[in-house]
């Protein structure tokens, strides 16, 4: 199934395994849930044999018609876990992973399989001041409470706030999985090894998108009161 042993077979390089690898034109982040629909027959086959083992492969962006030999060395992925499966009647299945550790793509190892198979290495964050990074992910939260409150208040959607991690490293990931961003801004925050630069960035993002959602959200509930004073119920002050 898997050059070496095993999934987890050492083959040379410190630190470094083999990890079946899909690539797609989407980026995982850890912690984020994603659906996948499986028909392509190499990789029912790699479905099949990670449901065999430990339930994991390697998702790594590839853009749109892109080929899959031309994935640069260095290329930083994600570790799908998959969750849930759904076998259809043609061999398809529908399944739902969620994001784990990062990994560096090194290569393409040779293999009998048909689907790709990969040396890589785990991929860490650096060490950053606590401090500092409880301060900005406290910012983030808030940030990202407002936007929500805001959206949600457009379309009337009485839901709660998605729950977050307490971990500051981990808070970005999370948030970055919830909010609408291009795939380009979603592997710049894979590849960041620092968790104070991810922060910072999705603050910049959603700081950008908060008083225009706000204004709107203001707009859209005066004309809610305004539509039942029109109807012969006058709103109370």
């Amino acid at each position: 199934m898997l050059v070496g042993d095993d999934r987890g077979a050492y083959i040379g390089r410190v630190g470094a395994h083999t990890l079946p690898i899909f690539p797609l034109p989407v980026v995982l982040l850890p912690g984020a849930v994603m659906p996948l629909h499986i028909f392509e027959p190499r990789y029912r086959r790699m479905l099949a044999d990670c449901l065999a083992a430990d339930r994991r492969f390697g998702l790594i962006h590839s853009s749109q018609g892109a080929s899959e030999d031309a994935l640069a060395p260095g290329t930083i992925g994600c570790v799908a876990v998959i969750e849930q499966t759904e076998s259809l009647p043609d061999g398809r299945a529908n399944i739902s992973v969620s994001g784990g550790d990062r990994f560096r793509f090194l290569r393409y190892v040779p293999g009998g399989e048909s689907y790709r198979v990969a040396e890589v290495e785990p991929y860490e964050d650096e060490a950053e001041s606590s401090e500092q990074l409880d301060e900005l992910a406290d910012q983030l939260r808030t940030a990202f409470q407002r936007a929500v409150e805001a959206a949600r208040s457009l379309s009337d959607d009485s839901s709660e706030v998605p729950e977050l991690p307490l971990e500051p490293a981990r808070l970005a990931f999370r948030i970055g999985s919830l909010i609408d961003i291009d795939v380009a801004t979603r592997q710049s925050l894979l590849s960041s090894r620092s968790p104070r630069e991810r922060l910072t960035m999705l603050h910049a993002i959603l700081a950008r998108a908060i008083d225009p959602l706000e204004r709107r959200a203001e707009m859209h509930r005066r004309a809610k009161r305004n539509g039942k004073a029109a109807a012969g119920v006058e709103p109370i002050p």
